[in-house]
């Protein structure tokens, strides 16, 4: 009951925050995971096994896809139909997703065994880069189902009304990371390998934690009798393939900036990209965190049919990410050049250039968060089509475009440029579909 009254307070920025903050901080800490591999890494082994991070993103964001696609996608599904007053029916789908999730995580940890070793001989890479390639990414398929876990019950935890819980258990996973990566690379000597474990058992709390959280059955969700019913698959995949695409042609794209980089700078250059990518999504995961606290409120007032509180919910939020964008571009600008030192020593071709690469991609953080909002807001609503669209042509169709043009014409400045550009462009598609839909949803 307690759960519920948190729907049927008002939308006030102070109830709004009492959403959102423990998923902003969440997200915060969840992008440390991999930032903080990153910088053990490169002090502790070099920057070519930095290099291979990067290198290896793209098959780890083809997990994270999945599983993102289903937890938010699912999340969509059954707290609209908690607002629709079907308890019942909320429970067995959250029940069978989960179990949908389960089953995934081994056949996916499975197919990354049995085709690692071609995807890493298709890229043409050194006998070194190769074998940190390798060594990181067999140990981190090893955790496939707990990231899976972790992802659903993250969101499910806070449709649940335990946001709290959620911070905690994704500060704890960071703090695990943070201890475990020090031990297993400077005390064990693991290496990088050691990296991807810290991680996989960081990632391994919110798993642990919500089995037994979702198993409690005065939890306003709880495990019951899972029913099979296809249409409940068929809506978490089409909800959630907006956030599925997200992750995973940022995999797409980070080949593509890797390759860019390789041909105008060198090795150099995929190593300050990657320092530049943490500081980005790190940026980014204050955004995503916003937008993951406040889906469940969009799902529940849309299933409610209560306009008013929708309305309100959505403008609100356009003000709360205004000021989010202002404040970390200034950040950004501000920190850039002890940020970059901590990863890159002063005076070297990778300092140098991440220094100027970030001072340049932070103008992507004006637009971003409308454009992440956007894109969650749709799958809120239940219109993952439109959700799609958005996020396709953000991460893709627009980078792909200015990844092409701008770097053959300005070189690696317009490397740096192609993602403000990207974002740039995506905040104009974002207007229109906001507006366009505006009367239908009745925002």
């Amino acid at each position: 009951m307690q759960n519920e009254i948190a729907y049927s307070r008002p939308v006030t920025l102070t109830n709004i925050l009492r959403f959102a903050v423990p998923t902003i901080a969440m997200s915060v800490f969840m992008s440390f995971y991999t930032m903080v591999d990153g910088l053990f890494v490169s002090n502790l082994i070099g920057t070519s096994a930095l290099s291979a991070l990067n290198l290896v993103y793209p098959v780890i964001a083809l997990v994270t896809a999945i599983s993102t696609m289903l937890a938010t996608g699912g999340s969509a599904a059954i707290m609209r139909k908690m607002g629709e007053g079907k308890p019942d029916e909320a429970k067995q789908d959250f029940t069978f997703l989960i179990l949908v999730n389960v089953l995934t995580g081994l056949v996916m940890c499975g197919l990354g065994y049995l085709f690692m070793g071609k995807i890493f001989g298709s890229m043409s890479l050194s006998p070194e880069d190769s074998a940190y390639c390798w060594e990181y990414l067999s140990r981190y398929l090893l955790f496939t189902v707990p990231i899976l876990l972790m992802n659903n019950f993250t969101l499910y935890m806070i449709a649940a009304g335990k946001a709290s819980l959620s911070l905690l258990c994704s500060v704890a996973g960071g703090v695990t990371n943070i201890v475990l990566d020090y031990l297993f690379i400077a005390v064990f000597r693991w290496g990088i390998g050691g990296a991807a474990v810290a991680t996989g058992l960081g990632y391994s709390i919110t798993a642990i934690v919500g089995l037994l959280v979702f198993s409690n059955r005065n939890s306003l969700l709880h495990f019951v009798r899972p029913v099979c019913r296809p249409q409940t698959l068929g809506r978490a995949v089409t909800n959630g393939c907006s956030e599925m695409a997200t992750a995973l042609v940022n995999g797409i794209i980070t080949l593509m900036f890797n390759w860019t980089m390789l041909k105008y700078v060198g090795e150099d250059g995929v190593a300050a990209i990657t320092i530049i990518s943490y500081v980005l999504a790190f940026a980014g995961s204050l955004y995503a965190g916003y937008a993951y606290g406040v889906a469940p409120m969009l799902s529940f007032y849309y299933g409610e049919q209560n306009h008013e509180k929708l309305r309100k919910l959505v403008r609100t939020s356009l003000k709360i990410i205004g000021v989010i964008a202002a404040a970390t571009v200034l950040v950004s600008l501000a920190v850039t050049e002890p940020l970059v030192s901590i990863f890159a020593r002063p005076g070297t071709p990778v300092y140098d250039l991440a220094v100027a690469g970030n001072r340049i991609c932070s103008l992507a953080l004006l637009f971003v968060g409308f454009n992440i909002f956007a894109s969650g807001m749709f799958t809120a609503l239940s219109n993952g089509l439109i959700s799609a669209v958005l996020a396709f042509s953000r991460t893709f169709v627009f980078t792909v475009i200015a990844m092409l043009a701008l770097p053959a014409l300005l070189g690696v400045t317009g490397i740096w440029l192609a993602t403000p550009a990207a974002e740039l462009a995506a905040i104009i598609l974002s207007a229109v579909m906001l507006l366009k839909y505006r009367r239908r949803y009745c925002y």
